[in-house]
């Protein structure tokens, strides 16, 4: 899966680019190259804001927004879906769907990218619930990364978990966020200026790069060393001496909270 994001709806988080670290070109165009290298794949033009390309083997691309049945792979879950203009990738698996399913009024055909997306919504639509609450409550193995064309936001996040799930990110030269599970991927377009995504922190647009596990502690970035002692990108621990405002602010009843979370 990949995901190219211009800087206006995601602007990468201090420390993730580094001066005069770009790859061997820029992600213009990476979508487009991806679906190439791969005749399965299915990419969405998000217009000015990026793209995503999702390619998956035995099932269809594009999923329907509530399937009756669901074929996965062997080896990998990895699931793509959209409902009204909302647009996710997932892969992992979730333990507690049932219990998801019921919490948001979903079908017994729902799948996790339906969950993610009306767990986004639920927050999005002035949801009683804060972003990292929202995540903390996902028990799993998973990452996911999500677009909302109706408000221009990007929401993703890793958990943190005893087997990982591969998720990279990193920024080109023209500042575009670049998200896929292929390293190989994010390091030709984004050089050193990449990274794994780190495990246990959710990103939005409005919020940037947070921890879910310390929601209230501001976060760091650490650079990351090869062997050689040279920065090889950025990875982000929690500052366990600084803390967040915690200050909730007042907005009339008619404002949209998805600048909120």
């Amino acid at each position: 899966m990949l995901a190219v994001f211009d800087r206006a709806v995601a602007p990468s988080p201090e420390g993730l680019r580094q001066p005069g670290a770009a790859g061997d070109g820029s992600a213009a165009g990476l979508a487009d190259r991806f679906r190439e290298a791969r005749p399965e794949a299915v990419t969405v033009n998000l217009g000015g804001s990026g793209a995503m390309a999702y390619s998956s083997h035995g099932q269809s691309p594009l999923l329907p927004s509530f399937p009756k049945t669901l074929t996965r792979t062997v080896c990998e879950d990895r699931l793509f879906g959209a409902v009204d203009d909302i647009f996710c990738m997932f892969q992992g698996t979730i333990e507690n769907v049932a219990i998801l399913k019921q919490q948001y009024g979903l079908s017994k055909g729902a799948n996790e990218v339906n969950i993610i997306i009306e767990a986004y919504r639920t927050l999005r639509d002035r949801g009683p619930y804060p972003a990292d609450q929202v995540v903390r409550d996902i028990s799993g193995k998973f990452a996911f990364v999500l677009y909302d064309c109706s408000t221009k936001s990007v929401f993703m996040a890793a958990v943190r978990c005893r087997w990982q799930v591969p998720f990279y990110w990193g920024v080109d030269s023209d500042g575009r966020l670049v998200v896929s599970d292929d390293a190989e991927i994010v390091k030709k377009a984004c050089g050193k200026s990449s990274a794994p995504f780190p495990k246990g922190f959710f990103f939005t647009t409005s919020g940037g790069l947070k921890s879910y596990e310390h929601p209230m502690n501001e976060v760091k970035p650490v650079p990351r060393v090869d062997s050689k002692g040279e920065v090889c990108g950025t990875t982000y621990t929690v500052d366990a001496k600084a803390k967040k405002d915690a200050s909730i602010p007042r907005v009339g009843s008619a404002a949209d909270w998805s600048s909120q979370y």
